[in-house]
């Protein structure tokens, strides 16, 4: 995840570098069912509303829990299909707070009602985040179904009247894009507190006609505009999170921006990405699916290391007998193409390898989504440099000890 805000932060009021802090256990996104009263068009677990045989009864997540607990994970993300309709997912959502993990719920949003809100509530979820496409419409048609967007409208107003710290997904396809500006505005008027912009994990076409590629240049307008109002919200002291997810190159896109509009702090943002260092698949984000299957991340549902019904969670994220996830956790990681002549790549660290390892069939090969000119990246200077669109604010309405 690439937390843009932390780097909006630091652009108006720099902070010195420190040691950099080393997790003490993943992040755990899981997947505790399968079942999903909708039926979106980029569902990576490809659920449905039937029930899925073999998932884990309470007894079970309830001792994978005290593995987790044991090997340090700080975080628990309960997601799905829809994590509402599992029987037991208060019961499981309370003992994860008593055991002290951040706990976050991963919802579609239409199933919060003012039949449940204080089940939820009570819980004390550190964080609620509910998926939106789109605008009205354009939603629904993602996702399936009628009055999708007003019930998970309505599920995020009512998590909002109890308090609840409440995010926005909104994951970027060629089909929905044009309503970026929108749910941006949708964030502000509704007060909603993190806005997560997914960019869809698509294969890509590689490195040919990069500078001509629709989805590459419609990405860089897309992140023009998250920077924009990223940056202002900043400056005004608003106080909302913005991140993305799915693509490492928006680090270093970030950076062309910084050269551009703030050469000033160049040097400032180029340390701290460095330190953030890209795509953590497999180091400090892991997955738990609904039968018990550990994968390398939420993308990687093809590719198993291990279930949880059979060893402990620590131990099969720890072994490195598997060769894929040796390759995850060595540093700097070995990436070819594109990647691996990269000026960037202490940056985002060779980007998605599920992308890589969906189109070529090797995991270590460049990443097709990389949206970055040869120029950018330092593969070929007289390559002519795409746009970077400069700040449509006032820079210098910060305050003056920041300016």
């Amino acid at each position: 995840m690439f937390r843009l805000s932390q780097f909006m932060n630091e652009i108006i009021a720099p902070t010195p570098l420190k040691p950099t802090r080393k997790a003490p256990g993943p992040v755990v996104i899981w997947n505790l069912v399968r079942r999903c009263n909708l039926k979106c068009k980029h569902c990576y677990s490809i659920s449905g509303n039937v029930d899925f045989p073999g998932e884990l009864n309470t007894g079970q997540v309830f001792s994978v829990m005290d593995d987790l607990k044991e090997f340090k994970v700080p975080v628990l993300i309960l997601s799905g299909g829809e994590p509402l309709l599992r029987p037991d997912i208060f019961d499981i959502s309370a003992r994860a707070k008593d055991m002290g993990f951040y706990v976050g719920l991963s919802s579609n949003g239409t199933l919060i009602t003012e039949y449940n809100i204080d089940q939820i509530a009570a819980i004390g979820y550190d964080y609620l985040g509910v998926s939106l496409d789109g605008i009205g419409d354009t939603n629904d048609e993602f996702r399936g179904k009628t009055g999708a967007f007003d019930q998970a409208l309505g599920g995020i107003r009512l998590a909002q009247e109890k308090g609840i710290k409440v995010g926005m997904r909104f994951t970027a396809t060629m089909d929905n894009i044009h309503q970026l500006p929108e749910m941006l505005d949708l964030m502000k008027t509704e007060n909603i507190d993190k806005f997560y912009l997914s960019h869809l994990s698509y294969a890509g076409r590689g490195n040919k006609n990069r500078q001509d590629d629709a989805e590459h240049r419609t990405t860089r307008a897309m992140m023009d505009t998250l920077f924009d109002v990223a940056y202002k919200d900043a400056l005004n002291g608003g106080g909302k999170e913005f991140v993305t997810g799915n693509n490492d190159a928006d680090g270093v896109y970030l950076l062309l921006w910084v050269q551009e509009n703030f050469p000033e702090r160049y040097d400032h943002i180029r340390a701290k990405l460095v330190q953030w260092g890209g795509n953590s698949t497999g180091v400090n984000i892991s997955n738990i699916d609904n039968l018990g299957d550990v994968h390398p991340d939420t993308m990687w549902w093809h590719y198993k290391i291990g279930n949880v019904k059979e060893r402990k969670f620590g131990d099969i994220w720890s072994d490195l007998s598997d060769p894929v996830m040796a390759g995850l956790k060595q540093s700097p990681r070995t990436i070819k193409g594109r990647c691996s002549a990269c000026v960037h790549f202490d940056i985002c660290g060779g980007n998605t390898r599920v992308r890589a390892m969906q189109l070529t069939g090797d995991p270590w090969d460049e990443d097709p989504a990389c949206y970055l000119s040869d120029a950018e990246i330092g593969l070929d200077e007289s390559a002519p440099r795409l746009q970077v669109t400069p700040f449509r604010g006032t820079k210098n309405a910060a305050p003056a000890q920041y300016r």
